[in-house]
């Protein structure tokens, strides 16, 4: 059983915090953030996204959360503040976070070779195109110049990618080995990984792709559990995230928060749960469904420095460690990287990455408004999430959106709107 918190969003009932008068307390100017309810409930209205919840916390305390539309439009049922969503990426950060505390306790260290725990990848290659004299492209296998660690896991350096973001030979390959399969389990994943090229060389470019489920599979192995039985233990029950797991809680199906009818799911590099069938594959770089005010709970914890209600889930340096870029200059980057829009690492963009999550490293350079030192991310299903640790600013955005420009475009709106309003 989790336990049962006290404190930040303790309890569902505690979302009714979000009052005018709660946000005037946490310097949010009311006004500013009634054009912003204004403006999400007109987008709802008029069809461009089913539904969303919104919560806004400044200095560990509620300040905004508020339901919009439609949490199922086939079913007309409205949205809740409790429902639950597919949160896709959103599940990475808690597995590094799950990560950190087996290397707290020394069962792990971020400078392992991958295949100390995974011995099937010891002996990867690495996808070299090369155009023949004839014009027909053929590629070449060369060997790893170095073994892939934990850390490149956690910061996607390792040389994995998804087969869905582009048509490179690594690419081509993932897709005919069918690699995003929820009917397979993380073993099963990591055997067919074995049996295909990297896309780079371990270190040498980020990209986006399947390290964190990589990730995932060594949780299981240095525990002995199941992913999900893994997470409940080392992140979840300890943060009484009561409503976060692989697939809603028995009897929570009902509060399930659907895409747009018509949505096209089959251009999702993600797993998506369906409640009709029994979860398999416990990916841990996208399977995880959860509310706003879990993930809110999540956030704070790292806001905190790593602790949370009096629990101390994380040490300070390792969460100092985890929102800190961890991309060193002159490295690569992948051609689908700019996809990953206002998130994207990309230096010219004044951004990098951290252990799971995206960080800002410079003030001017970016298209949105944020603070040095911010930290983000958001996942396929549309979900977002950012905090800033100069503004003591919490915002959890839950939307079931399949669109990679559309939730996009929210992404950068709520950015603008919550900084407007701040005193």
């Amino acid at each position: 059983m989790r336990n049962m918190s006290s404190g930040f969003l303790a309890t569902p009932a505690d979302l009714d915090a979000g009052s005018t008068d709660a946000a005037r307390d946490a310097g949010l100017a009311p006004s500013r953030l009634a054009l912003l309810t204004q403006r999400l409930a007109a987008e709802c209205d008029a069809g461009a996204i089913p539904g969303a919840v919104l919560l806004i916390a400044r200095d560990a305390r509620l300040a905004y959360a508020r339901a919009f539309g439609m949490a199922d439009v086939r079913a007309a049922r409205p949205m809740r503040l409790d429902a639950i969503f597919r949160i896709a990426s959103l599940t990475k950060p808690v597995t590094v976070a799950a990560a950190l505390a087996l290397a707290e306790r020394g069962d792990l260290a971020l400078a392992d070779p991958v295949a100390r725990y995974l011995p099937q990848l010891a002996e990867l290659r690495v996808a070299r195109p090369i155009d023949a004299a004839t014009g027909v492209p053929r590629v070449d296998l060369d060997a790893c110049e170095r073994p892939m660690t934990v850390h490149d896991l956690m910061r996607h350096t390792a040389g994995f990618t998804y087969g869905q973001h582009g048509d490179s030979p690594a690419q081509r390959a993932y897709r005919e080995a069918r690699v995003i399969d929820a009917d397979q389990g993380n073993a099963e994943l990591i055997d067919k990984l074995a049996a295909l090229p990297l896309a780079h060389q371990p270190g040498a470019a980020f990209e986006y792709g399947m390290a964190t489920d990589v990730l995932g599979r060594v949780i299981e192995v240095i525990t002995g559990h199941a992913l999900d039985r893994a997470l409940e233990q080392l992140v979840l029950a300890p943060l009484a995230l009561n409503d976060t797991s692989f697939g809603p809680p028995a009897g929570d199906a009902a509060r399930l928060a659907e895409p747009a009818p018509g949505a096209a799911k089959n251009s999702i590099p993600v797993a998506m749960y369906d409640p009709a069938r029994p979860v398999r594959w416990f990916s841990g770089g996208g399977g995880l469904t959860s509310t706003a005010r879990d993930y809110a709970r999540f956030v704070q914890m790292l806001l905190n420095g790593g602790e949370l209600d009096g629990v101390r889930l994380l040490a300070r340096k390792s969460v100092e460690l985890m929102l800190a870029n961890q991309l060193p200059d002159g490295i690569g980057y992948a051609p689908q990287t700019p996809a990953l829009g206002i998130a994207a690492p990309l230096p010219r963009l004044g951004q990098g990455y951290g252990l799971g999550v995206g960080v800002r490293v410079a003030p001017g350079p970016s298209t949105v408004p944020g603070s040095v030192g911010d930290f983000y991310w958001g996942g396929a299903t549309g979900p977002y999430f950012w905090a800033d640790p100069r503004e003591r600013l919490n915002v959890v955005f839950m939307l079931q959106e399949l669109d990679s420009q559309k939730r996009g475009r929210y992404r950068s709106l709520l950015r603008q709107f919550i900084y407007a309003a701040l005193n």
